[in-house]
């Protein structure tokens, strides 16, 4: 459920909406995408589902009112990001990447510095990997990029130092995306300020926080997920089990993307993790070659663009709210509250053990996570937030 199946044709129903109700509903207080779309397919209308959200955190058992972003906010945003000389693009918009509307949680909006059109007729190829690289692994992923651009990949990187930068410094030349967990103009690291004008000027740079935003820990995820979304697979050289860098490749296998893994020496911690992949069946990465040899197999951008634009014409699955019996709310909330834990569990489990119908269980899992009491993860799993505090 709430999978982007259910989401096809929401493009048109963006495409009416204005930036500013599109802004002013994702960055309020407890809406992140999944939430975002949801809101869109029960009300139809950003206006509607602000309207809506302080009934659904009230029942959700918010006690205050949820901080919603006014109208001035989203302006002084909007203006901001193209004083920068970037530009937003909403969710459906042309130049909006095709291949990251296709994953689970896409964002709404995402800003973009440099030429939108960078991942127009190219493949992308996510590379990362360690913070703390090796000599060797810098040299290998730089090399890596440098000739993933000349047999015509698009390399996309997360601006961090170390591997990322290896990967961008290499592709700049054929071009490069950086995605970023800080607002567009929020450099970081520091260091890296005259890569970022160099992919600003050459390339291009994303991100889905709010101008300003400094980078915080729980950025990072979804930075990562993005980076994979844009790629038809990740590349991860050097990661140490608890390494960020398998967090993507996570990400990337929850999107049915492809993932490659440079192995190393089992001496070197940092590649702990790629070598744990490649046990678990990654693709070895010795070479582009061995990139090459996947990418041959995998259906053109065409065609998968074509795909999804017949995919779209079956329309928005919009359901507007039906009268509810408050009775029969209140049993399922209690009956859904008793079945979440702090640890995580997969939204189809819930639907399956519960018997509840998918539009209220929707209904109920929208108003616990506008009152701050539900969090959600990778794989369409949800919990319950461990720092409860609802005021």
């Amino acid at each position: 459920m709430s999978h982007p199946d259910s989401w096809k044709g929401i493009k048109k129903f963006l495409a009416n909406e204005s930036l500013v109700d599109v802004l002013r509903l994702i960055r309020s207080q407890n809406v992140g995408p999944v939430t975002f779309f949801n809101l869109m397919r029960q009300f139809g209308a950003a206006k509607d589902a602000l309207d809506a959200i302080p009934t659904l955190a009230a029942r959700g058992g918010k006690r205050s009112l949820v901080l919603c972003y006014t109208s001035k906010d989203a302006e002084e945003e909007i203006a901001q990001t193209e004083k920068l000389g970037a530009r937003m693009l909403r969710y459906g918009e042309p130049d909006y990447p095709e291949l990251l509307m296709t994953i689970y949680d896409p964002p709404p909006v995402i800003s973009v510095l440099g030429f939108v059109h960078m991942w127009k007729n190219k493949q992308s190829l996510a590379i990362v990997g360690s913070r703390n690289a090796s000599a060797n692994g810098y040299q290998f992923t730089k090399k890596l990029a440098s000739d993933a651009g000349a047999k015509g990949l698009l390399v996309t990187s997360g601006l961090a130092r170390g591997i990322d930068t290896a990967a961008h410094l290499g592709s700049l030349p054929t071009g490069t995306v950086a995605v970023m967990a800080s607002g567009i103009d929020q450099v970081y690291p520091p260091e890296n300020k005259s890569l970022y004008d160099s992919i600003a000027a050459q390339g291009a740079i994303i991100t889905e926080q709010p101008y300003g935003a400094a980078p915080h820990a729980h950025s990072f995820p979804g930075r990562n997920r993005i980076i994979s979304g844009l790629s038809f697979g990740t590349v991860i050289v050097e990661a140490s089990i608890k390494s960020g860098s398998l967090i993507t490749a996570k990400f990337a296998l929850d999107q049915d993307r492809e993932v490659f893994a440079v192995p190393g020496s089992p001496l070197d911690p940092r590649c702990k993790g790629t070598n744990s992949l490649i046990k678990q069946g990654a693709n070895l990465c010795e070479s582009i070659d061995d990139v090459m040899a996947v990418v041959n197999r995998l259906p053109s951008i065409q065609v998968r663009e074509r795909e999804m634009a017949e995919n779209d014409r079956e329309g928005f699955a919009m359901e507007k709210p039906a009268a509810i019996d408050e009775s029969e709310l209140n049993e399922a909330r209690k009956i859904i509250l008793s079945k979440l834990a702090y640890n995580a569990v997969a939204v189809d489990e819930l639907l399956a053990q519960t018997q509840i119908t998918p539009n209220l269980l929707s209904l109920i899992l929208l108003e616990l996570e506008l009152a701050g009491r539900l969090q959600r993860h990778t794989g369409n799993k949800i919990a319950l937030r461990a720092e409860q505090q609802i005021a």
